[in-house]
């Protein structure tokens, strides 16, 4: 086996990227300063509708929380939301939002443990891989935009475990009423308390979002650059996983742990520029309006590399080319246009035609030959597709659809999804959802390359074919159901290859079918309430490829009180997260990929938080001691095989509002 380099010119990819960002700045610079400047301090507020101007009689009006408004990238709107909940308190962790379902690694940044899925798609185009990577990843859904009457600043702060701790700082305010930016920064920095787990990591964001005067020119906007870094240790040694099962004394002390190895470090690094602008050609202009038509463009670029480093080989890995330095680097290049068609009549509802163009560039910069087969370096090319979308609202019915399908290229894909949803009065919503796709597997399964010689494959898998039947029924705050069943076909999966004994991809040749029926509720009697989370998972799967636990809960019994005088507001109790045992996935942190693994169930342990929250005007404080009972259950916990979950620690952060 020979390893040769054969350095390939990406020249086109750099001139679109220069040429997107050069759009993207003028943009911003042309919205920015070609608005008319406010002659006093109150204008924007009173051009909004917030502020009245001053008279003998009037006083100045001040805008309300509820006028600093969240657009999404599908334009729903929302607002700014400062009370203290439940729901704030299960979102209080390093993504931002509710992490039910996944199972955290013992540090901050590292990755999680998915314990359920969802098979629901509209993507035509396959995924970059290093999916462990991913939970951490700021995709152009999870970016929104803002309008706000006066400037809105948040910050957010949470403690680490041992050195560092997470930060993330926002701001945003409209220079006029047409033109509103916002800049943000999510940084972490975490030692951990094994050895070589730290977690370094930071999410930069800046948003723009125009309105022109007559309303008819509308533009969305974005840049993103992360950089997501994590020292790699393999997880326990075989013959230290005893000493934590047992709870010897001597190891509580976890650093003094023994690992696979210390001197490797994955990072995912990227950078995104993404413009969405429509501009309205026959514009609605009272409810009495019949039709509507607009012409729209989405124009993306995104530039991302996974990259793992090891300074010496490790037989963890198997045999290498090298036996110092070794570096895999897997790198994407994606341009992304869409033109949209869009009409609205009274009678017919929403329509939407679009077609677009993907253009893509993954790979490495090198050739490996290995075992006299050539494994090529890129995967390249465009892809061209067509679909559609549409929405009508009639009282108390909503009906909701969206297609796409590949046309022309190396890559087949098609989906279809609709949603219909009725409801039944003011107390009871139900809906039932459709969804059929058909997508290439994830690029590092069909290509990957490394130093490590059984990390290097080329395959020509098929599409993976999902359908999804799924019904929901909401009952007000007392029951909330949700009931999906899955097909799975020529399932793409991670396994240890009973050869080598590494891990590699495979593609499963029977139909899995997955059925999920998740039940949420809140009881409440008095100041004290029982909020619940219950997950039934059913897997049909002769080869046991793809895995979950059958039950998965999630209750937290608290108490909410106003407490002097209404200074503050109160909030504490207690959380139990539990799974059944179940073949949990394993980790790779050479791929960033959880794999296959049947040798070993895990789960059946309780994990018990205790919370003390409070709100004191515009600031939200949150205090935990997580996992208190781990001394007290058994050391049967983990996050995957190898890899323990965190033991008993306290914990602070807060997050704080300003509004000037």
């Amino acid at each position: 086996m020979t390893l040769y380099s054969g350095l390939e010119s990406i020249k086109n990819y750099h001139s679109k990227r220069n040429l997107l960002l050069v759009l993207f700045l003028i943009l911003q610079f042309n919205q920015l300063f070609a608005q008319d400047k406010p002659k006093k301090s109150n204008r924007l507020g009173r051009e909004l509708g917030l502020v009245q101007p001053k008279d003998s009689l009037a006083k100045e009006k001040l805008p309300k929380v509820t006028d600093y408004l969240i657009i999404s990238h599908v334009n729903d709107t929302t607002y700014v939301d400062t009370t203290l909940s439940i729901k704030k308190e299960y979102k209080f962790n390093y993504l931002r939002k509710d992490n039910f379902g996944l199972m955290p690694f013992s540090n901050m940044g590292q990755s999680y443990n998915s314990l359920t899925y969802n098979f629901q798609n509209t993507s035509l185009m396959p995924s970059f891989g290093a999916q462990a990577k991913h939970f951490f990843y700021m995709e152009v859904e999870d970016i929104n935009y803002y309008r706000v009457p006066t400037p809105f600043t948040e910050l957010f702060f949470k403690t680490a475990f041992e050195q560092g701790q997470q930060t993330d700082a926002f701001f945003t305010v409209n220079t006029s009423p047409q033109y509103n930016f916002s800049i943000a920064y999510k940084g972490l920095r975490s030692l951990g308390k094994y050895q070589h787990i730290l977690t370094s990591s930071g999410n930069f964001r800046f948003t723009s979002n125009y309105k022109s005067k007559n309303s008819r020119y509308n533009a969305k906007g974005h840049m993103v650059t992360q950089d997501l870094l994590n020292q790699e240790n393999g997880g326990l040694r075989d013959d230290n996983v005893v000493y934590f099962e047992t709870g010897d004394p001597e190891f509580l002390d976890r650093s003094i742990f023994e690992v696979n190895f210390e001197n490797a470090e994955s990072l995912l690094k990227a950078k995104r520029f993404h413009l969405d602008h429509t501009y309205h050609i026959i514009r609605k202009r009272d409810s009495l309006s019949k039709n509507k038509l607009s012409v729209g463009h989405i124009i993306s670029f995104e530039d991302k590399y996974y990259q793992y480093d090891q300074s010496s080989a490790n037989s963890f890995f198997g045999d290498a080319f090298k036996n110092s330095k070794l570096k895999d680097r897997a790198t994407l290049e994606s341009f992304y246009n869409q033109f949209q068609l869009n009409y609205s009549n009274n009678i017919i509802g929403d329509l939407q035609f679009n077609v677009s163009n993907s253009n893509y560039n993954y790979g490495y910069d090198k050739l490996v030959v290995l075992n006299g087969n050539t494994i090529t370096n890129r995967l390249k090319g465009d892809i061209f597709s067509t679909g559609g979308k549409y929405h009508k609202q009639y009282k108390g019915f909503e009906l909701k659809g969206e297609l796409g399908i590949n046309v022309s290229g190396d890559f087949d894909g098609n989906f279809l999804k609709g949603t219909a949803t009725f409801k039944l009065n003011e107390d009871i919503v139900a809906s039932a959802s459709l969804n059929h796709s058909s997508k290439a597997p994830n690029f590092n399964a069909l290509l990957y390359q490394s130093d490590y010689v059984s990390y290097n494959w080329q395959n020509n898998f098929n599409n993976i074919e999902t359908q999804q039947l799924a019904f929901n029924l909401k009952y007000k705050n007392l029951a909330n159901i949700t009931v999906d069943l899955n097909t799975i076909n020529d399932y793409v999966y991670f396994k240890m290859d009973e050869t080598s004994q590494q891990v590699k991809p495979f593609q499963n040749n029977a139909t899995i079918t997955y059925l999920r029926a998740k039940f949420e509720n809140e009881i409440r009697v008095g100041k004290f309430a029982l909020n619940n989370t219950v997950l039934y998972q059913n897997m049909q799967d002769n080869n046991n490829v793809l895995n979950v636990p059958q039950l998965t809960t999630r209750n937290t019994l608290y108490f909410s009180s106003h407490v002097f005088k209404k200074a503050m507001y109160l909030q504490t109790g207690v959380t139990l997260n539990y799974f059944t045992k179940y073949y949990m996935n394993a980790y790779n942190p050479l791929l960033a990929e959880f794999y296959v693994q049947t040798d070993r169930e895990f789960g059946n342990f309780p994990r018990l938080d205790f919370f003390l929250n409070a709100k004191i005007r515009q600031t939200r404080v949150y205090l935990k001691a997580e996992h208190f009972n781990s001394s007290l259950t058994g050391y049967n916990y983990y996050s995957a095989p190898n890899n323990p979950y965190r033991d008993f620690t306290v914990r602070f952060g807060l997050v704080w509002n300003f509004f000037l």
